[in-house]
């Protein structure tokens, strides 16, 4: 029978696995599971739980509307999670801790804190829970801060006010007056304590999670990393602080004025905590180490010579001679085991891209998707093989077909070897024609990865017919320091080389359909089409397709990361114009003639919709073919069923209407 391709609604039904926890024991593992109604354009999240011994799934909540964060009490008595729900008669204004016991019933609500709660750990004892809340720094206890958010919430000013250097992120504002604390919860009375005040300590202000701090195994002991600047800023190098929690002492652990430290996490025995380490005062580019520090003593590296950038969360070893976290390597994901006294870091879960994990004993569990499949979970046990846990998604897939990748090595700029990811669509048969597709990625610091992408993914692309293609670029990460910093300071110049370099490898292929070949990308893969369009000759690519994309440097100092410009682009824009323009594709418009799709969200303050209106703009006035999506509800991804169809309807129907050769266009000047 003929599998059936995949389409943006298909894509939409899959259920998305997030969140993986183990119990103490590592005999079952709880993750959250969200599903979309695209009638009702949302969508829900439960809690289930698996067995790392195999059998089937069991949902586990059912009554909230995006469970998430679930983690097991120390006994594996209870589970924590966060929710945002209606319950004896009061419905939670922010998200709220809930516990349930494994073994089912109702969730019961553990916290009444009005400004709500971020994110979470259990204390050993099972007693308490750390967690994480934007509160008012000024006030005194949790009455005081219910009152102040119950004015600012019926307040009738709508403006925001700050003398603050950093007041946004992503796509909000940061909490107006407020800043991160760390604060202790009583599970059985309720009662908090907020651990920072009267202190000028705080988390730092970039999604505060529970990757930021740790608790000693005995309790008695908080580590946490702070930006020890008073103007704070997304860019300041963090310190590494230690409260005693029974004098309410607090110690610095680390702290160097161009290192940045994050993610610490005690050692079994309590006496070592690992931690993140990035050299920025010698380049903002540097990867971060593994680093041990204890207590009194100097913080030290660990994995300086080994070219990889460590990603949080690190995990000990129960025997603590062992680290293990995630780690890229060309354009995969995989979790590694890191042994501290000598020996060679090993693959310990193979990617794929590896989206979560967690250790337990002799239990390692992990979610990880690729290319051809969406995320699928597996525990392995000691040296045993990895068991498949759970088979959400595997009814819904069965009746489709994927198309098969490639990995394609070229020769890029430099005369270095380029990475190229190749995606076929099903039923690919080598006497055809098909049009080809550069999907661009992100970044410019990250990679196409073997991965399963619901924003931009490939076997979409793929089954509507297009041969997809990923080029991982000079600048990309998990290709070494000197690949990624290759870029910095000359934007723009060796990506084009490594994408034409893709671009020629496709056109030589007996397949290819050179009257059909297409150029698109997002973030600052948008910046690279509209790059493109001022650099490449018209006729060479049909259409561009451009998402989010970067197009004049120095209005995007109205970004959210205004403070990296100088760094990536080599100087202030007030100080060498002539080289941020260099950079940048609005001082290249005069040559832009291909035909664009812009699309845009007003929530994006990473780059902000005036990029893509003022790309679209451009392209209008000089009569160049053009067409404006423009989302008032969506940041720099689009998260809303309907509107991710529509974004593909769109996207479809651009390249289609641009199948013949592309014909250079002759400006048309536009009167004032």
């Amino acid at each position: 029978m003929k599998k059936k391709t995949l389409t943006v609604e298909d894509l939409w039904r899959i259920q998305r696995i997030s969140g993986l926890s183990l119990s103490l024991d590592g005999a079952q593992a709880v993750c959250s599971l969200m599903r979309y109604s695209m009638e009702d354009n949302k969508g829900s999240a439960s809690l289930w739980l698996l067995s790392t011994f195999g059998g089937g799934p069991r949902q586990l909540t059912a009554c909230g509307d995006k469970d998430g964060q679930a983690a097991w009490s120390p006994s594996g008595e209870r589970i924590a999670f966060i929710a945002q729900r209606e319950q004896e008669g009061h419905k939670d204004d922010t998200p709220q801790l809930y516990v349930i016991p494994p073994d089912g019933g109702e969730a019961r609500r553990a916290s009444r804190f009005a400004p709500g709660i971020d994110a979470f750990k259990w204390f050993p004892d099972g007693k308490r829970i750390a967690f994480v809340s934007w509160v008012w720094p000024e006030l005194k206890g949790s009455k005081a801060q219910a009152k102040r958010f119950g004015e600012f919430k019926d307040r009738k000013e709508s403006a925001y006010v700050t003398s603050d250097g950093w007041y946004r992120h992503w796509d909000r504002n940061l909490p107006m007056g407020r800043v991160p604390h760390l604060h202790v919860l009583d599970v059985a009375s309720g009662r908090v304590k907020d651990l920072f005040e009267g202190t000028d300590y705080e988390l730092p202000r970039a999604d505060p999670d529970a990757h930021g701090f740790d608790i000693s195994p005995d309790g008695t002991r908080i580590v946490f990393a702070f930006d020890p600047l008073p103007q704070k800023q997304n860019d300041h190098c963090k310190a590494l602080a230690e409260l005693q929690l029974r004098t309410g002492r607090f110690s610095t652990l680390a702290l160097d004025a161009e290192w940045d430290f994050e993610s610490p996490r005690y050692s079994p025995d309590g006496g070592t905590v690992a931690f993140l380490a990035s050299h920025q005062g010698k380049k903002h580019t540097m990867p971060a180490h593994l680093a041990l520090v204890q207590t009194g003593q100097a913080w030290q590296l660990v994995s300086q010579r080994w070219d990889h950038s460590v990603h949080a969360p690190l995990k000990w070893a129960a025997d603590g001679t062992a680290l293990y976290f995630t780690a890229e390597d060309r354009g995969r994901n995989h979790v590694y085991r890191y042994p501290l006294q000598g020996g060679r870091p090993s693959v310990a879960v193979q990617g794929g891209w590896v989206q979560g994990f967690d250790l337990a004993g002799e239990v390692l569990a992990s979610a990880a998707d690729a290319m051809d499949h969406p995320v699928r979970v597996h525990a392995r046990r000691g040296d045993e093989p990895a068991r498949r846990i759970e088979r959400f998604n595997d009814d819904l897939l069965a009746d489709f077909g994927v198309g098969h990748c490639d990995e394609v090595l070229l020769k890029g700029a430099q005369g270095d070897e380029v990475q190229m990811w190749v995606v076929y669509p099903p039923g690919f048969d080598r006497k055809k024609k098909y049009p080809v597709l550069q999907a661009i990625h992100g970044g410019p610091h990250a990679a196409s990865g073997d991965t399963f992408h619901y924003r931009w993914n490939n076997q979409v692309f793929a089954a509507q017919g297009y041969v997809v293609a990923c080029v991982n670029y000079h600048g990309s990460s998990g290709f070494g320091h000197a690949f990624l910093d290759s870029i910095t300071h000359r934007w723009g110049e060796l990506e084009l080389q490594d994408v034409e370099a893709g671009t020629d490898w496709l056109l030589a292929q007996p397949w290819a359909d050179r009257k059909r070949v297409y150029a698109t990308g997002g973030s600052y893969g948008g910046f690279m089409v509209a790059w493109m369009n001022g650099h490449v000759p018209p006729g060479r690519y049909n259409a561009y397709v451009c998402h989010a994309g970067c197009f004049d440097w120095t209005a995007m100092f109205s970004d959210d990361a205004y403070t990296w410009h100088a760094r990536e682009l080599g100087a202030w824009y007030w100080d060498n114009p002539a080289l941020v323009n260099a950079q940048s594709p609005h001082a290249f418009a005069k040559a832009m003639q291909t035909p664009t799709l812009v699309i845009h969200g007003a929530l994006d303050y990473r780059v902000p919709d005036q990029q893509g209106l003022a790309y679209y703009n451009t392209l209008k006035a000089k009569g160049v073919d053009a067409r404006l999506v423009w989302f008032p509800d969506e940041n720099h991804w689009v998260l809303r069923p309907r509107n991710a169809r529509l974004w593909y309807g769109e996207f479809f129907d651009w390249l289609k209407r641009h199948q013949a050769p592309a014909k250079p266009v002759k400006a048309k000047r536009v009167h004032p």
